[in-house]
């Protein structure tokens, strides 16, 4: 006995429904990488805002400790 000729192919229907599946989840993965794209680009932009901070920050604690060295060596200050 030979089996029908559609219990060897797949159906049409089922060949659309995995080739949309595919579909959604290409679109989701270059959704995703486009949003990691976009966070790297924001932590980019400001990583060197926050270094700046914290080198002008550090640069103001520089001069007031040599400021008070000065004063405690009695030494002029430099203004």
């Amino acid at each position: 006995m030979t089996k029908p000729q559609t219990d060897l192919a797949p159906r049409p229907a089922d060949l659309d429904r995995e080739g949309t599946a595919m579909l959604l989840h290409e679109a989701l993965a270059r959704s995703r990488q486009q949003e990691a794209v976009e966070a790297a680009r924001r932590y980019a932009l400001a990583r060197p805002l926050a270094a700046g901070r914290t080198w002008s920050r550090l640069a103001r604690f520089a001069a007031r400790r040599a400021a008070s060295a000065r004063a405690a060596a009695g030494v002029a200050p430099l203004d």
